[in-house]
């Protein structure tokens, strides 16, 4: 396919995504068909020889679209609603097309610096605390992971390397291993699976803290299972915080939880993937307040906010939290700007689990200025 037939075809499947969404409505929502049906009607193997776009095309509604969950029909009530907008679709578009593996500023620099700038923007959105804002001399700032089980897990990491260095230091007799044996991670028991998963993954023991009538956590309930950990010589690290829990949206309480984290040396996350968006709009931002106790935030525009998947937005605090824990410079990834006090914020690649990131700050980019704040608000209200 050379660049003329690139812009035929362009075209083309640009009219196909926009018939699809017009007419979802009339399409069923969860498909009609059996584990297993796709083989039967594709080849074995690759084609030896090429096949035409116009063969490939109709293959779309012949063979893919029976097998589609339509995640944007307006009668589509499962998990939660997910975003999609024109806007986001193109910069997705032009995403795709630039085609740059974003693993340190140098590899692209408008990729790490605009996603930098877009978390600002939409941390000032929702009225984050300064102290999230990367800015020009902030220690905080903002960055794009793939989903809020990944903001999850990396803070949890974070974490257990901040509390075994601290531990270290006041106990050197301590080893890593044995610090490691005695930690403890916390969330509610209507906190979802992906905390526990993030535990796992980190080697940690994780405990639920049970919710009260209205399933939301209380700092009286977390403060029992903490006296009862530290007179058991387990080391509390972690706790992540719910907002908008998935069993219910239920909203743990910040200002109960947060004074006593920070008291506990307790890393405090937050996860409001679900309800997080609702954040924009003043008469849902006091559902925040007791933010700024936590370490790190995180909620997905991929959710409500008009940003098709992936985009889940995760705060620090203390970008050093994260960069200390997940920092390693191999002479291919090192280039001359790198001891400059600019770069320092910008070193998104040690803020993650891949190397590699997309330039995913452009959907944010394009919803944030064809909408704005208040449209983006009405659609919330809505």
């Amino acid at each position: 396919m050379d660049a003329a037939e690139f812009r035929k075809r362009g075209k083309e499947m640009v009219d196909y995504v926009a018939d699809y969404l017009e007419k979802i409505d009339k399409r069923q929502v969860f498909p009609d068909v059996e584990p297993g049906y796709l083989r039967p009607l594709i080849a074995d193997c690759a084609p030896q020889d090429p096949e035409s776009f116009e063969d490939i095309f109709k293959d779309i509604e012949k063979i893919i679209m029976p097998g589609v969950t339509h995640w944007h029909s307006p009668y589509f009530f499962a998990y939660f609603p997910a975003a999609s907008s024109f806007p986001a679709l193109l910069a997705d578009m032009l995403c795709g097309g630039i085609g740059c593996v974003g693993f340190s500023w140098a590899a692209s620099p408008a990729c790490t610096e605009l996603e930098t700038v877009m978390l600002d923007w939409l941390g000032k959105m929702i009225n984050l605390p300064q102290e999230f804002l990367a800015g020009k001399d902030g220690q905080g700032g903002g960055v794009i992971q793939g989903s809020a089980s990944e903001a999850t897990l990396i803070s949890l990491l974070a974490a257990r390397t901040k509390t075994i260095r601290r531990v270290q230091s006041e106990k050197p007799e301590l080893t890593e291993a044995e610090i490691m044996g005695r930690l403890v991670a916390y969330a509610s028991d209507q906190a979802h699976s992906s905390v526990e998963r993030a535990a796992l993954i980190g080697a940690v023991k994780i405990k639920n803290i049970p919710s009260d009538d209205t399933f939301s956590v209380c700092g009286s309930a977390l403060k029992k299972v903490l006296d009862e950990d530290k007179a058991a010589g387990l080391i509390p690290f972690f706790f992540c915080a719910t907002l908008g829990t998935t069993p219910c949206c239920s909203f743990d309480k910040l200002l109960e939880l947060g004074p006593i984290c920070n008291k506990e040396n307790i890393w405090m996350h937050i996860d409001a993937a679900y309800a997080g968006s609702a954040f924009i709009c003043p008469e849902f931002r006091h559902l925040l307040n007791g933010v700024e106790f936590a370490d790190s935030f995180n909620f997905n525009p991929h959710k409500w906010l008009l940003v098709n998947f992936d985009c889940s937005a995760m705060w620090v605090k203390k970008r050093s939290d994260l960069i200390g824990a997940f920092k390693l410079e191999p002479l291919y990834l090192q280039h001359h700007h790198q001891e400059s006090g600019a770069i320092f914020s910008l070193w998104l690649q040690h803020w993650q689990i891949p190397l590699g990131r997309r330039f995913r700050s452009l959907k944010l980019w394009f919803v944030l200025r064809m909408y704005g704040v208040r449209g983006l608000q009405e659609h919330i209200r809505k």
